[in-house]
This record gives C-alpha cells, sequence and structure tokens, in this order.
C-alpha cells in the first residue's frame, strides 16, 4: 500500500486514506502490494542462476548455496535427512508442543477428509448417459517449508496433512536449516514429518530447493507439483519452475490481513488482531478497514501500547506492517468496506461487526473469512483446520487455500449407449459442420450406421 494523506489520526496505523476521496488510480496503489518483490528483475536473474545451477549441477548445487546463502557446511550424502535425526527430536521436543502438533494434525486431517469424503461420483444426465468423475491423488508432491525467520512446523501441519489425506504416494519435503548450523533442521518440523509419516526430508536453501523438487538431483526426487509459502526470492523461483512444466500454488508470499470492523468491536481485541499478522516479517501487511474514526482513533492508541510490548525483532516487523506496508481505510459505510476488502482480497480477512452474517454475504474474495473476535488468525494458523497456507498479493480472486483439493487430479468419466449417441448426433453434427469437423461428424455417423443395419 502506497497511498498517503493528512488526518489528525496520529499512531502506528498509517491511515491510506478516505476511500470515496481516492480516485481510481489511488485505489489501485492502495490495494497493490507483494507482487513488484517477487518479479523484481534482478531477484529473478539470481533466482533463474540458482534455478539453472541445480538442473545442471544437481547435488553440488544444493550445497553451494547452503554454504552461501545459510552459512551451512552440509556434504551431499547430508543432504537427506537420517532416521536417528527424526529419533532425535522425538525425544528433544517439548511434550507440550506435542500434544499441540498432534491436536493441530487432528483438526486438519478432519476438514480435509470432510473435503473429500466425496470420492468418485457419477450421474445419469439423459436416457442412456452418465457422466461423472474419477479422483485420485497426483503421483508426487513437493512442499516447501520455510525458516528464515524462525521455525514453523504449522506449515508442514497445512502442507503435509492434505496431502497425506489426498492419499499421494510419494511426498517430499524440503526445509532449510538453521542457518550458520551444520545443517541442523528444526526439531519440531521433523517431528511434525514423522507423526506424518513423512521421511523424505531435505535440507536446502530456498529457491534452490525449490528447483530440486522440481528438476530433482542425486538425492531429492523430481516431483510433479511443488506448494508452500517463503520468501519473495521462494516465490519467485515457484514462478519460474513452472516454465519447465512444474504445478505450484500461486501465490504463497508474505503474510497479509484485513479487518472489517464497526464500532461494535472491541479495541483491545481488535488491536490485538492487528499485529497478530503484522509480527511476521518486514514485508508483513496489516489493514484496518472501517466505517467509524472514532474506532480508528482508540485502535491508534491501542495498538501503540501493544506493540510496545513487543520484542525485537517482531516489533520492528510490526511497526513496517501496520505503518509502511499496510494502515487504515475509513469508509463510508460497511458496504463500501466490503468493497475495500474484496478489492484487496487478502490472505486473512476478519470481519468485527455487529451484523456479522449480512457483510459476510458481501464478501467473496479472500483466502480465508474469519466470523468474529472469537476467531483469530492465530487460531486459523494453528489449530482450526481450514486452510492455512493461503493465496496472498491478490490472488485470493481466483485460488483458494491448500487443501487435499491441491493435491488431487479429476479424470472424466463417461459412457454412452446407442440410443443417447443417437439422440446427441443432431448436436455433433451441427457443431462439425459448422467448425469444419468431416471426421468427427464421421465417427458418430458411423455407429448410428451400424445400428440401424443391425436393427434391420
Amino acid at each position: 500500500m502506497t497511498v498517503t494523506t493528512t488526518t489528525t489520526t496520529k499512531g502506528p496505523l498509517r491511515l491510506i486514506g478516505v476511500w470515496s476521496q481516492l480516485d481510481s488510480d489511488a485505489r489501485a496503489r492502495a490495494v497493490a502490494r507483494g507482487t513488484e518483490k517477487i518479479f523484481d528483475p534482478t531477484l529473478r536473474d539470481r533466482v533463474c542462476a540458482l534455478l539453472d545451477d541445480v538442473r545442471t549441477n544437481g547435488d553440488d548445487a544444493l550445497v553451494r548455496a547452503l554454504a552461501t546463502y545459510d552459512g551451512c557446511t552440509v556434504a551431499p550424502d547430508r543432504l537427506r535427512v537420517a532416521d536417528e535425526e527424526f529419533e532425535r527430536a522425538r525425544r528433544t521436543v517439548d511434550p507440550g508442543l506435542l500434544t499441540a502438533i498432534r491436536d493441530s494434525i487432528d483438526h486438519v486431517r478432519r476438514f480435509n477428509e470432510y473435503l473429500t469424503a466425496r470420492g468418485d461420483w457419477s450421474f445419469e444426465s439423459e436416457p442412456g448417459l452418465t457422466v461423472g468423475e474419477k479422483v485420485g491423488p497426483i503421483a508426487s508432491a513437493g512442499l516447501f517449508v520455510p525458516s528464515g525467520k524462525g521455525s514453523y512446523p504449522s506449515v508442514l501441519v497445512q502442507l503435509g496433512t492434505p496431502a497425506r489425506v489426498a492419499g499421494v504416494p510419494e511426498i517430499a519435503v524440503v526445509v532449510p536449516p538453521v542457518p550458520g548450523s551444520d545443517g541442523r533442521v528444526d526439531d519440531a518440523v521433523l517431528v511434525v514429518a514423522a507423526e506424518l509419516g513423512l521421511r523424505q526430508v531435505f535440507r536446502a536453501n530456498g529457491p534452490s530447493g525449490i528447483a530440486a523438487l522440481a528438476f530433482g538431483t542425486e538425492t531429492v526426487p523430481k516431483v510433479r507439483k511443488v506448494v508452500g509459502p517463503g520468501s519473495p526470492a521462494v516465490t519467485c523461483a515457484q514462478v519460474e519452475v513452472q516454465r519447465y512444466g512444474t504445478v505450484t500454488s500461486m501465490l504463497l508470499g508474505p503474510s497479509e490481513s484485513l479487518i472489517l470492523a464497526d464500532d461494535s468491536a472491541d479495541v483491545p481485541l481488535l488491536a490485538a488482531d492487528l499485529l497478530n499478522e503484522a509480527e511476521h516479517g518486514p514485508d508483513s501487511s496489516s489493514v484496518l478497514v472501517t466505517d467509524s474514526r472514532t474506532l480508528l482513533e482508540a485502535v491508534q492508541r491501542e495498538v501503540a501500547r501493544q506493540l510496545a510490548l513487543l520484542p525485537e525483532p517482531r516489533r520492528g516487523y510490526a511497526e513496517l506492517a501496520l505503518g509502511v506496508n499496510g494502515g487504515a481505510v475509513l469508509v463510508e459505510d460497511l458496504h463500501e468496506g466490503a468493497e475495500v476488502a474484496n478489492q484487496y482480497a487478502p490472505e486473512h480477512m476478519q470481519i468485527a461487526v455487529r451484523d456479522e452474517d449480512a457483510v459476510l454475504d458481501l464478501l467473496h474474495d479472500a483466502g480465508e473469512i474469519l466470523v468474529g473476535q472469537w476467531t483469530p488468525v492465530s487460531a486459523a494458523n494453528f489449530v482450526i483446520g481450514c486452510p492455512a497456507a493461503l493465496p496472498t498479493s491478490g490472488f485470493a480472486k481466483v485460488n483458494g487455500g491448500v487443501t487435499a483439493e491441491a493435491f488431487l487430479k479429476r479424470t472424466a468419466v463417461a459412457r454412452a449407449d446407442a440410443r443417447a449417441l443417437a439422440r446427441m448426433s443432431g448436436t455433433v453434427t451441427a457443431f462439425t459442420r459448422h467448425e469444419g469437423f468431416p471426421a468427427h461428424e464421421a465417427a458418430v455417423r458411423i455407429r448410428l450406421d451400424r445400428a440401424a443395419h443391425g436393427a434391420q
């Protein structure tokens, strides 16, 4: 968000503008974010060089990238996490965290099992014609778990559980090791992998790890689809490998949230929720949309109070998310607020309003919509079970979050008898003659002729 305006409202939450006073160009700038870094030509050149190195040199390129970008010296035979590392991780991880991991997996699994319960389906669309789908998993998937600013076992829960529910037979996981270490992968991430039965875990730098999954190396298997959030460099790598036939999810970039609130919202809760996603990193964004200047002024004071309690570097990240990358938009009413929210199409959306259902009906472009102030983003990230690996940078207008559906492919299945084909033949003939495909028409005609002779 780059729009600036003068205002009497002071505080860490930048006032982006009054929506009704912004022209179309200013509104477009107000909802634009993120992609300029991902598609920066200089970054793209660096990332493409890493991709080419891995495509050409395999494991040796992965080892070089770890030494250069992560300060880790790892021999090629240590790129794959060994069995004893999983066992050590299970002994080391805090019992309370293990309980939380299992609770999170359970909720995500139940959500995805319900989502996929339908399986194959078919129905008779007219007498003698049955149509439907055969649903099955893709052959292989690669999961990227970021670790640049910390450890994120919850990401592997959110990616690995749907892949397992979908039944993907080969799942490979790439995790950048702890910077400056001997290649150590965070124990909590390994425990999640063990809980999900994932043993193909590899330590690799972000963009190089994406390349390894896309192209395959001596150690890392080539997969058909790569998913996982990450830095602009990681996201850029996922965009680029699609040129070689690997499918990715668009785009799982820097974290972002938008809260639509009216004057009924609880101010301390609202401030806490704005800081929730703001603390992720220097490229995160956190946005408040409200029709109440009084609420905004109260939130400014409360955000400042709560912000001062955050430790560094989280406080600095939040200041950027609220004061540079995000901010507040004042609207005339909640209908206009919903318009702003839909144009922004955030990764995480929360509504804190009196008439929740009425506002929910107005919203259609978001990675997720959390209704009410008892449904914070933190609960959605870790335990609710709905997808938390969500599209960013406005891609929620066309994509949803990562669920088991992301790891399934659907094959249409149809079966017609002679009666159904005879009924459809007039439609087929009309199209074939208009589009100039005589062989298409003949393929139907020969069948109808045989059916007629057989009847005689």
